[in-house]
């Protein structure tokens, strides 16, 4: 069976985790809770991790616990200059002219940071579609609700031809749960019950095409 649509995590997925981007946009939401909260400076980090870990997002949790305005909230994280982590990647726009499929991004960030990062990148003409954190409301990754609203959107009836690649081991499960064939990127080693692992996002194409041939039993 061919892989026909390939689904990109974006943040820590298409660039390095050692990038910085994560870490400070982290930074800017433990600012927002205490700035616009008045969560205290000292138990917001904490109230942060509990909210990721219970919502899914961080966002999610504030809009249910805290009923803040999303919008709002996604626009104050992303304020950051993404030219001061990332620049482009001559090798990582290669390997993505290799694949003739379909090549959609799948994030729990906004479609404004997506696009950024892919143009600091020079990678946004690869990818012909963005399924971003409000279009999989109210849900997020790795909720199977946002998975199931992502493929509709993609246009995708069946998940075993197409492949999630994604930094996030809980994010992998729920694909790998619901037919996906799925790639964690970071790892070194295959942690079950993900598919494939890549160190980073370059090596994809090697990895892919031996997954692939497996996969359809030659």
């Amino acid at each position: 069976m061919c892989f026909e649509t390939l689904l990109f995590d974006l943040d820590d997925t298409l660039y390095s985790s050692t990038s910085g981007i994560w870490e400070a946009i982290g930074d800017r939401m433990v600012d927002y809770m205490v700035t616009k909260l008045a969560i205290p400076e000292s138990s917001a980090p904490a109230e942060r991790e509990r909210l990721f870990h219970t919502h899914g997002t961080t966002m999610r949790g504030l809009v249910a616990e805290y009923k803040i305005d999303e919008v709002d909230f996604l626009e104050y994280v992303h304020d950051i200059s993404i030219d001061e982590y990332l620049s482009p990647n001559p090798a990582v726009r290669k390997m993505l002219e290799t694949f003739p499929q379909r090549k959609v991004i799948f994030t729990n960030a906004d479609t404004g940071h997506a696009i950024r990062v892919l143009k600091t990148l020079g990678v946004e003409d690869q990818f012909e579609q963005i399924i971003d954190i409000r279009s999989i409301k109210p849900w997020c990754k790795p909720q199977p609700e946002a998975f199931g609203k992502a493929l509709k959107l993609a246009g995708i009836q069946n998940p075993a031809k197409c492949v999630m690649i994604d930094d996030s081991l809980r994010n992998l499960i729920t694909a790998h749960e619901l037919g996906l064939f799925t790639i964690q990127v970071g790892e070194k080693d295959v942690i079950p019950p993900v598919d494939a692992a890549i160190l980073t996002i370059e090596e994809l194409a090697s990895v892919l095409i031996q997954s692939q041939k497996s996969y359809k039993g030659d």
